[in-house]
């Protein structure tokens, strides 16, 4: 909650900084363009707020996990580090209550600490020490060393004069002491605001974790090859959802028979997950390549197949009667009149239906795959790699936005006509 207060806060800050500060002060004829809504050519993505959005992520991810890379006054509070003390007050039968001081030293887990020295004490509740790792909670035996232990009636009554009981608490200023229903003390040092890494790793933990598995590689195959793979299934099966949806949507666009049949089941299977389809998919095809394939084949080919359909009906029907005016075949109608007026509609949705087949190839790769940024991201969840997983989210998602603007750019150099007929 914390963390989406302050993004929220940097986007509205940076909107009204470079709002009213940065672009008034270069204002320009062109900046006074009235933005007609529905003209997508009359909005375009701010470059200052896309480097301002991903400087903003990236300094979250830093400031939150303690990260080396961006400045110390930024960081969140971090976890308790140190040697930690408390007073507890102990009872016991036929004794007068005595004090005595618990040291906790907290480490950095995966450090080798030294338990630390204290002096017992005069007396007959004796000091103790303790380690417990940051982040982490640790018992706290206080009886053991004491004179008169839990055969005596030995119990806890307070920590740092404040009254405790089992299933209580009392909060110190190096952390929480907690009773468990048996009257043994808990101490859980404060956490502050930093992610631990088993759960999110800072940014130079994940770069060191993919420049060691490019060298070295994971399971057997080196990063490229994982990467490789993922991206062979997306690239085929996406070839054979378009090679099969376009000409089905181009059908279904022309021929009320085609629309009539196929309707059903295109919108019927449209919202159905690909997971959902996994265990058909191997009881039909096995756990091979093909499985996989045939998963991602049917990811896109419901998006392909209403994408043609759309840009054919979506062809206004002045052109369709000019053409049929100055003489044109059907043959002649469809080359130069329905493609060409249907291809925005596809190449929207063939970058859909890429996104899609992204987000199946991790499903997909769950499919006993040997090798893919799928299966690595999987294995390594499986073992508690956050990194691992990190990287592998980040190297997919860059992939994927680079084929979108590869996408983009040829449809730019296809589709020149887009927007303005």
């Amino acid at each position: 909650m914390i963390v989406f207060l302050l993004y929220i806060a940097i986007f509205v800050a940076s909107f009204f900084i470079v709002k009213f500060v940065v672009q008034k002060a270069a204002t320009d004829f062109t900046s006074l363009k009235t933005v007609t809504f529905g003209d997508e050519s009359a909005v375009r993505p701010s470059r200052i707020a896309s480097v301002i959005s991903i400087a903003t992520i990236f300094l979250l991810w830093g400031a939150f996990t303690g990260s080396k890379l961006v400045p110390g006054f930024v960081h969140a509070p971090g976890p308790f580090i140190g040697d930690a003390t408390f007073t507890y007050t102990a009872e016991a039968d036929g004794v007068a209550a005595d004090d005595a001081t618990v040291t906790v030293r907290v480490f950095e887990v995966g450090s080798d600490p030294q338990t630390p020295e204290v002096d017992p004490g005069d007396g007959w509740a004796k000091n103790d020490v303790a380690t417990v790792g940051a982040w982490r909670s640790g018992l706290v035996r206080v009886d053991k060393n004491d004179e008169h232990g839990r055969k005596q009636g030995h119990k806890v009554v307070a920590v740092n004069g404040q009254p405790i009981a089992p299933g209580q608490s009392v909060q110190t200023e190096f952390g929480r002491v907690g009773m468990s229903p048996k009257g043994t003390l808990n101490f859980e040092p404060n956490k502050g605001l930093q992610m631990e890494p088993i759960w999110l790793p800072p940014p130079e933990a994940v770069v060191s974790r993919m420049i060691e598995i490019s060298k070295s590689g994971y399971r057997d195959s080196t990063l490229w090859e994982h990467l490789g793979y993922s991206l062979f299934r997306v690239i085929v099966g996406f070839f054979f959802g378009a090679l099969v949806g376009i000409p089905l949507g181009y059908a279904m666009g022309l021929s009320n028979w085609f629309r009539g049949w196929f309707d059903p089941i295109v919108e019927f299977m449209r919202p159905v997950p690909p997971l959902a389809l996994i265990p058909l998919v191997i009881l039909w095809a096995g756990i091979g390549e093909l499985g996989k394939i045939i998963l991602l084949f049917l990811a896109a080919l419901w998006i392909m197949a209403i994408a043609a359909r759309a840009g054919v009906s979506g062809v206004a029907i002045s052109k369709v009667h000019a053409a049929y005016s100055l003489g044109a075949s059907k043959t002649q109608i469809m080359r130069h009149v329905i493609m060409p007026n249907s291809l925005p509609e596809i190449f929207t949705g063939a970058r859909v239906a890429m996104g899609v087949c992204w987000g199946t190839v991790v499903a997909a790769e769950l499919v006993a795959a040997e090798k893919g940024a799928g299966m690595m991201i999987m294995v390594a969840s499986k073992f508690q790699l956050t990194d691992i997983v990190i990287m592998g989210i980040i190297l997919i998602g860059i992939i994927g936005f680079g084929i979108d603007i590869l996408m983009r750019l040829a449809e730019k150099a296809l589709v020149p006509w887009k927007g303005r007929v």
